[in-house]
């Protein structure tokens, strides 16, 4: 079945990990082999495996921090640095394309073409991806949205860990910052989707307030399963079900099981269960399948000592098709899980 993932970090995992995703998983596995470093010689994604596991279309990123004074998290020293490191990123993302191995999807054409060569089986070698930020540092500021639009950026969130020029991240308490508000206007008159993963929960509801555009969570789980301000509430999900957002589940172990610790907690006993317990939970506040999808954030820094225990690599995704039907699902409600709605998103906010 065909399989929208709407968080992959391939050019992060390629440039500041020197990983090269040609390779099968395997291969990397074996090169990685002596390696210390979190998440070395576990790895879930490459190009060929992204291929097996019939993920046609994704949301990649580029990611770079900026220092701020009382953040709890490190990066570069200036945004303008950010910007650089973010745009060389985009320029991986471009070398695929021109090798042939990738596709840029930046409008409904481009989305529908792709799509349907996948779904009737004359594509399934290019990945489609759509080109996000994670994290608003590398945008220097708010009139530079629409240079960044040019170059096909279409989902931009404001903060990853920590502070961002523009707001104030989970980890931490705090709403919007410095000229969010006018990023937030360029954005909504660019068409760019404004992604509220990451968010404070002070910034989470400032952003929605100041944001008339469209909104998704590329790779939210659901506070009410696992208690951790990284989670989204039962409110803020429905007020992202009221405005139309696509939630996409996450693949990291500590937001799917309670009280894992990171670097100590095994994944024995969290199994891919856990996953379809995120989609059924959106599923059930919406009253419906249309808000739930997948966005695995696999290889997002760690591997497989950081996923349920029954997932090898990112084919195994696959899987949670079946977990859905065996807790009821009907064919056409796993397909809208499983690619539909992302589809179904991204064509509404392009037209």
């Amino acid at each position: 079945m065909l399989l929208v993932d709407a968080h992959l970090d391939l050019a992060m995992n390629a440039l500041n990990w020197d990983r090269d995703l040609n390779l099968s998983v395997s291969e990397i596995r074996k090169r990685e082999k002596e390696m210390t470093q979190k998440g070395r010689g576990c790895n879930t994604c490459s190009l060929p495996e992204l291929r097996r596991a019939e993920v046609g279309l994704s949301v990649v990123t580029v990611i770079s921090r900026t220092r701020h004074t009382g953040s709890t998290s490190s990066g570069a020293a200036t945004q303008e640095i950010s910007c650089a490191h973010a745009r060389g990123q985009l320029g991986y993302y471009q070398v695929l394309e021109e090798q042939g191995k990738v596709a840029m999807i930046a409008d409904v054409d481009t989305l529908d073409t792709h799509v349907q060569s996948w779904l009737t089986g004359e594509e399934n070698e290019r990945l489609g991806f759509i080109l996000s930020m994670e994290g608003a540092d590398p945008v220097v500021c708010p009139d530079q949205i629409h240079t960044w639009w040019a170059d096909g950026l279409r989902v931009l969130s404001l903060s990853h860990y920590g502070l961002s020029a523009y707001a104030h991240g989970h980890d931490m308490e705090g709403g919007l910052r410095g000229e969010a508000k006018a990023l937030l206007r360029e954005m909504a008159s660019a068409g760019m989707i404004l992604d509220v993963t990451h968010l404070s929960d002070q910034s989470f509801w400032e952003a929605l307030d100041n944001f008339p555009g469209e909104l998704l969570a590329s790779h939210s789980n659901c506070r009410a399963l696992v208690n951790d301000p990284r989670q989204l509430s039962d409110a803020q999900l429905k007020a992202l079900i009221e405005r139309g957002a696509v939630v996409g589940t996450a693949l990291d172990a500590w937001m799917l099981k309670p009280g894992w610790v990171r670097g100590v907690t095994q994944p024995e006993g969290l199994t891919l269960k856990g996953v379809t317990d995120q989609i059924d939970h959106v599923c059930q506040l919406a009253g419906n399948c249309l808000h739930a999808g997948i966005g695995s954030d696999l290889d997002g820094g760690y591997g497989t000592e950081q996923t349920p225990s029954d997932l090898d690599t990112i084919a195994d995704l696959q899987r949670v098709a079946g977990l859905l039907r065996d807790r009821g699902y009907g064919e056409d409600n796993i397909a809208t899980v499983m690619h539909g709605n992302w589809i179904r998103h991204f064509r509404q906010a392009w037209i």
